[in-house]
């Protein structure tokens, strides 16, 4: 009778516990994506200016984030090679990249839909929404449709 008073009186925050380390382990699987923040973004070997420039990326193009250290982040890009950028040049405008060898823009979130435009291999789309498994995209032609997100990289 004791040990029933106990659990009843224990039960709301028992829930409570679980709820939140629920949702600390939902976050902790939860990538954390950035982008570029701007044309010929630096992508470095190491932490640092003194670091060698491995390769420059462009505008949204999307990264994800590894681990921090001091302002700079440790980033993983679509194809699987990590780098190292300033945290200052990124931001998080939601952007993807086509892993498709040609991905079809269409004209709604149908995979009927009206062809509007086909992205490239690597092409980065910026993301304005999402429907199911579709995702709204503006191509860097300007371009406005839906795309499968099992096509794409970065979200």
């Amino acid at each position: 009778m004791m040990f029933a008073r106990s659990l009843r009186l224990s039960t709301p925050r028992l829930v409570l516990m679980l709820l939140l380390m629920l949702a600390t382990v939902s976050t902790a699987w939860a990538r954390e994506m950035v982008s570029a923040a701007r044309d010929g973004t630096t992508l470095r070997a190491g932490p640092g200016t003194k670091h060698e420039a491995r390769w420059q990326v462009d505008k949204g193009y999307p990264l994800e984030v590894l681990r921090r250290q001091g302002g700079w982040l440790q980033v993983r890009d679509f194809e699987g090679d990590r780098s190292w950028v300033a945290r200052s040049v990124t931001n998080r405008t939601p952007h993807v990249v086509s892993t498709a060898g040609r991905l079809n823009i269409r004209a709604s979130a149908a995979p009927r839909a009206r062809i509007l435009a086909v992205a490239e291999y690597g092409e980065v789309l910026r993301v304005l929404g999402s429907q199911g498994d579709w995702l709204k995209v503006r191509s860097s032609h300007g371009r406005v449709g839906w795309v499968s997100k099992r096509l794409t990289w970065g979200r």
